[in-house]
């Protein structure tokens, strides 16, 4: 059984290697995201053994992570991230109408910047928001003092935005200009 640090340690690790560096450990990485699980464990415990990747500590941390940050595919023998990648991937996602709100957290550091741009994806294939204030809150304060944002999300696809929804239930879209930003808290 993996005490809370040790499935820290993988969840990271993973995070690194399936969303931004398959490279570290040469992973074959299809189109979708989808590495073979067996590579996956095999590369870990010849390049990482400390990191004492097995398909059970494998399972538990896919099965554990609040966030459902990775999937496998039915029989396990893949695995991926859900979302959050910096690697060109295509992850099927088909476009959804979103909720009326939407919410995105973030560090008071970057308000200055979002409210002059907008919510801009970065280095990853989309921004990230949440269907409730809690979940926001939880990612704005991993950067820093936490800001709350209500995004129009509705509005914007009204207005030909296009929104996808993860399998994790993370509302994904391009840019969010300030014109839909509603309103903004600091918590």
């Amino acid at each position: 059984m993996l005490n809370p640090k040790q499935n820290k340690r993988i969840s990271k690790f993973l995070s690194l290697l399936l969303r931004h560096k398959p490279e570290l450990l040469n992973l074959d990485i299809d189109a979708q995201g989808w590495v073979n699980t067996q590579e996956l464990i095999q590369k870990c415990q010849e390049e990482n053994p400390r990191l004492n990747l097995t398909m059970e500590n494998l399972t538990i941390v896919v099965d554990s992570n609040a966030k459902k940050r990775f999937a496998f595919n039915t029989d396990k023998s893949k695995i991926r991230a859900s979302q959050g990648h910096s690697i060109p991937i295509d992850l099927g996602y088909q476009p959804k109408v979103p909720p009326t709100i939407l919410y995105h957290g973030t560090a008071s550091r970057f308000l200055e910047s979002i409210l002059s741009k907008g919510l801009e994806k970065g280095n990853r294939h989309h921004v990230h928001l949440s269907k409730d204030i809690a979940t926001a809150l939880q990612v704005g304060q991993r950067h820093g003092k936490p800001i709350l944002l209500e995004i129009s999300a509705l509005r914007m696809y009204e207005q030909g935005y296009t929104f996808f929804i993860s399998e994790n239930g993370v509302w994904l879209t391009d840019h969010v200009p300030t014109d839909f930003i509603v309103q903004y808290m600091k918590k």
